[in-house]
């Protein structure tokens, strides 16, 4: 029923989202096979909760048997001023645009349950509601509904907002005509492959999210491997080079929505502020935002790469601070920062100085590793 299907997005619309398509219950094509090549070769990484709901996560019908239809949502999240331009600013930290507002997983889904209500009230249907965090495949999802494609870099690219879409979806037991699905648009261009800093795309279309800068300041817990640190740079929280640099961002518009500009303490932070952030300050600096899920110890450790990475030796006063802190992983990643600001006799020195004290061996074997290097 046309009627229905239009009412369903007016409806959407009016409720604060930006584009609203329809796509069925099924699997999409290919997706099923794309998630077993990329666990099958472990470019997960540690993110085991993608191999363990698999089945449920390729196909919708294994999910939720009774759903018939997929409403997918999407709220434009465009930034005011071009991230990589952040870039420059080595004293400060660059933190993803995504990340620099509220917490999109929190605005998103009061409003898709505020939506899905009135589904299930006006049509006597039953509805799910999904945003990021559930065994939903977005991307393939949101192609099959024609909100835009997965480019070479597997990340959603829209004909009409760029690179930036935040998605949820509404499950519902409603038959709704589908729209068409998106077809790719990246034609020869392979600008984001080659913009990667850490060479994340093993061949267009493929991530291996091991090597991503996303992945290694967000999701990966420990360390960051030595190999990754240096291009990393001043990116204390994921990273945004792919998506800037994609040609398609010439149609894309500044964000309406207040929730997610940049707040004035995250667009460009000072790292020697950040980096004396204790536990109690980071949960009031980062209420409501998606960074508190990372926790003070994994982000102090991400300010200190990047203070290692900034060049400036008056910060290095700020790092030898951290070699007390309770935490192994800001201790050992203060050892690297100060191996890249200090002279090598003056890190030696300081070496000889601490060690009898550091009872961590991964933080002593990176006091072993840095001088031997």
């Amino acid at each position: 029923m046309p009627e229905l299907r239009e009412a369903l997005r007016t409806q959407g619309l009016n409720e604060g989202f930006d584009v609203v398509r329809f796509a069925r219950a099924t699997a999409p094509d290919g997706a099923r096979e794309g998630l077993a090549a990329f666990l099958g070769e472990a470019r997960h990484g540690s993110m085991e909760w993608l191999a363990a709901n698999s089945e449920r996560r390729a196909d919708p019908n294994v999910l939720w048997p009774d759903a018939k239809s997929i409403i997918v949502l999407g709220i434009n999240y465009g930034p005011e001023r071009n991230p990589l331009e952040a870039l420059k600013a080595r004293g400060n930290g660059v933190i993803s645009c995504y990340a620099q507002g509220d917490d999109y997983h929190d605005v998103v889904k009061k409003m898709l349950k505020r939506y899905a209500g009135r589904i299930a009230q006006d049509h006597k249907c039953d509805v799910k509601v999904f945003v990021d965090t559930a065994p939903v495949m977005e991307k393939p999802l949101a192609q099959a509904a024609g909100l835009g494609w997965q480019g070479k870099h597997t990340n959603l690219v829209s004909r009409e907002f760029g690179s930036w879409l935040f998605l949820g979806s509404v499950f519902t037991t409603l038959d709704i005509e589908p729209d068409v699905a998106e077809v790719d648009h990246c034609g020869g261009c392979r600008r984001c492959l080659d913009v990667c800093p850490t060479d994340a795309f093993p061949a267009p279309y493929t991530i291996d999210a091991r090597r991503c800068i996303s992945y290694l300041t967000i999701e990966n817990k420990g360390p960051i491997p030595h190999e990754f640190r240096a291009a990393i740079g001043n990116r204390i929280y994921g990273c945004d080079d792919c998506l800037a640099v994609c040609p398609w961002n010439k149609f894309a518009q500044a964000s309406r929505h207040a929730q997610f500009h940049a707040r004035d303490g995250l667009r460009a932070p000072s790292l020697g502020e950040l980096a004396a952030l204790d536990d109690a300050q980071f949960r009031v600096l980062f209420r409501a935002s998606p960074i508190k899920r990372i926790g003070r110890d994994r982000f102090v450790r991400n300010v200190l790469i990047a203070i290692g990475n900034s060049g400036d030796a008056t910060m290095a006063i700020r790092c030898e601070r951290l070699l007390d802190d309770a935490s192994p992983l800001v201790r050992g990643a203060a050892v690297w920062a100060l191996s890249r600001l200090l002279a090598a006799d003056v890190f030696a020195a300081l070496r000889s100085a601490r060690m009898d004290s550091e009872d961590d061996e991964t933080v002593r074997a990176e006091w072993n590793v840095l001088l031997a290097g």
